[in-house]
């Protein structure tokens, strides 16, 4: 029988963390063109917009520093918790702003809650998760974020028709529902057992690990024992090093592994992927797509779709072949898209306008400008969106995880808001030049994976010491990669009793006997 509350259902729901910053993507892309919001608002351009919808990013990268500190003493738990009290007054604010300097204090306070649940709601994911299936459970963050994305643009796109400024109030007000929620639900759920451990927590550790991997909750399972003994002795193992936290962050051994994690979310950000995200109306209607807003929304709902085929892929396919692809990929349509505007648009006769290159009276250059976002969204979602997620708690052992993935949090919310902030003014001075830009930064990431991305996948968090060591080069980790079976010999030998499972040194009170039960 299965269970209500299992790692899919528990993950599922702590993914509403992603929601959150899904919804506050499209709280702008939704309603950047209307009426209503250009009124109230003084018709912002240029970079007054870049401030409003990079004010989220700046927020978010208070909160990704923060996480580290705050998951590590509060757990990463109540601190996702934390979170979801700044992202409901961030709501408020933003619901009720009287103006561009409180909405943009409301976007930054709601911004504290996407930095802290981006940085913290993968790294419990992974933690709780079985190797087997990590990415496609680490991926529900990339699934949540789309739909919150979808979401709330059908919202703004339902209100849009509203002739008042309840056009804009309402899609941000609705947004606090899925934070209350968050806070709420969170009460009736289990700390990471990982976390718990670091605390000298082990019983309740083992009690969690039995939960999440057994449906009747047993803590004999020599399973569960493998897996708990692979925690203790990297725990063990961890503290016998005789070095600061900030030591062991850049030592040789770690530094390569963080850099890593820190690049791979900068060039997810420099992917192009925010442009098509924040500001693909503009982009419809400089390429004269009718009722650019109603055909935005398919954007979203192919978001949808293609991250959900990812989420299958993942501990399939590998980390790997799908960065290469996707990156290869995406530069090819960028590079398209802009040939295309190069080629056929023309200076925008009408001024005052957030793009200054319009393509006029070229029907078939329109659909394939359209369709080019499409497959460039398409194939973002299913390849760096959700594995940018996956991969940087994946590289890095439980005493630095939480402050490495913090750093690449804020790597990626630091580029986030300088895109944010900096596209508008790009779109309107360097126009179709935008696109190479973004096409050229997608062939660095290819080249960037394939030198210093090892496959990860099928392989204990506990393990990624043997990867990163195996003193192969690392562009040969996929082809010699061969499914880790160390857990599975690890619980055999206890279930035949050659391998004793304790925890003496920590004062614990359970102790393994010769069969690998536990009293």
């Amino acid at each position: 029988m299965v269970r209500l509350l299992n790692v899919y259902t528990i993950s599922a729901f702590v993914a509403l963390g992603g929601v959150l910053y899904g919804f506050d993507v499209s709280s702008i892309s939704g309603i950047v063109d209307t009426d209503q919001y250009k009124n109230f608002y003084n018709n912002p351009l240029g970079t007054r917009q870049g401030l409003i919808t990079s004010a989220m990013a700046a927020g978010s990268i208070v909160g990704a520093l923060s996480s580290s500190v705050l998951g590590d003493q509060l757990s990463r738990k109540v601190t996702i918790q934390i979170g979801a009290v700044f992202w409901c007054i961030g709501a408020a604010l933003q619901s009720a702003s009287n103006g561009v300097a409180m909405l943009i204090t409301g976007r930054a306070i709601a911004g504290i809650c996407v930095g802290l649940t981006s940085a913290l709601v993968p790294v419990y994911q992974s933690e709780i998760a079985p190797r087997k299936i990590r990415g496609r459970v680490v991926s529900f963050q990339s699934i949540a974020i789309t739909c919150g994305m979808a979401l709330q643009y059908f919202i703004e796109y339902g209100c849009s028709f509203i002739d008042s400024t309840a056009s804009f109030r309402i899609p941000w007000a609705i947004q606090a529902v899925p934070g209350i929620i968050l806070f709420t639900g969170l009460f009736w759920f289990p700390r990471s057992p990982r976390w718990l451990a670091s605390k000298d927590q082990w019983e309740e550790a083992l009690t969690v690990l039995a939960f999440l991997r057994t449906t009747k909750k047993d803590i004999n399972d020599p399973h569960v024992l493998a897996e708990y003994r692979e925690i203790e002795d990297q725990i063990k193992s961890e503290r016998e090093i005789d070095s600061s936290l900030l030591r062991e962050l850049v030592s040789k051994k770690m530094r390569r592994r963080v850099l890593l994690a820190m690049a791979i979310q900068l060039l997810g950000q420099l992917s192009g992927a925010n442009l098509l995200n924040y500001y693909i109306v503009y982009l419809f209607q400089s390429a004269s797509v009718p009722n650019p807003r109603l055909a935005a929304s398919f954007q979203y709902l192919i978001k949808l779709l293609m991250t959900m085929t990812a989420v299958l892929r993942a501990d399939k396919w590998g980390r790997r072949p799908i960065l290469l692809v996707g990156a290869v990929t995406m530069g090819t349509w960028f590079f398209v898209i802009g040939g295309l505007f190069m080629r056929y648009g023309e200076p925008n006769p009408i001024l005052n306008q957030p793009y200054t290159w319009v393509v006029i009276s070229q029907p078939a250059v329109t659909r394939s400008i359209q369709a080019f976002c499409y497959l460039a969204t398409a194939t973002y979602s299913a390849s760096w969106g959700p594995i940018a997620w996956v991969y940087p708690p994946e590289v890095v052992p439980l005493r630095i995880r939480s402050i490495s993935v913090s750093l690449a949090l804020a790597t990626h919310w630091i580029t986030n808001y300088a895109l944010g902030f900096g596209i508008p003014p790009l779109l309107r001075s360097i126009r179709w030049r935008l696109f190479f830009v973004f096409g050229s930064f997608n062939f660095v990431a290819a080249i960037t994976v394939w030198f210093t991305a090892p496959e990860t996948k099928l392989r204990t968090l506990e393990e990624m010491d043997e990867v990163f060591e195996h003193g192969k080069p690392l562009w040969n980790s996929f082809s010699s990669f061969r499914e880790s079976n160390s857990l599975d010999m690890l619980a055999r030998d206890i279930e035949m009793g050659t391998t004793v499972v304790h925890n003496a040194s920590y004062g614990h009170a359970a102790d393994g006997r010769l069969s690998g039960k536990l009293e």
